[in-house]
């Protein structure tokens, strides 16, 4: 699983003009599911999404997490994470987890983030969105599963 995680003051996301999930303080993650990602991936991301230090201390470093600051995750599938570019000027996503799967992976991300104690907000799967944020930093991080064993 692929995930871009962006520190944000506010986000949201809205479906047909109306906004289906926002958060205040926190993350916005985009969330993408590959073939072969499993429910290990989907806890391996949660767990270190809740604990990433992006956050600023009293000191303005960098190291309190998402938890710590009481914060929310608004997270949003984006099969687009796995576009491969390599060839030509259209993207392939061959790589991606086809919807039946990858609905069942992003649900257990979902499910595993709330697990760890994290208010979670949403988009709506397979819907075009329009995703609103305010970009605290900006800090984004770029986060792979398959590069954590």
């Amino acid at each position: 699983m692929r995930a871009v995680v962006q520190r944000v003051s506010k986000a949201s996301v809205e479906v047909n003009g109306l906004t289906v999930g926002s958060i205040g303080p926190g993350l916005l993650v985009l969330v993408g599911v590959g073939q072969g990602d499993t429910e290990e991936d989907a806890r391996y991301l949660a767990e270190k999404i809740v604990h990433l230090r992006i956050f600023p201390d009293a000191d303005d470093k960098l190291n309190r997490s998402v938890l710590d600051i009481g914060g929310s995750v608004l997270a949003v599938s984006q099969f687009t994470l796995w576009g491969d570019c390599r060839k030509g000027r259209r993207p392939s996503f061959v790589d991606a987890a086809p919807p039946d799967r990858a609905r069942v992976l992003y649900e257990a991300f979902l499910h595993a983030l709330r697990d760890r104690g994290v208010p979670v907000a949403t988009g709506l799967f397979q819907e075009t969105m329009a995703v609103h944020l305010t970009n605290d930093g900006p800090v984004t991080i770029l986060l792979d599963s398959r590069k954590s064993f």
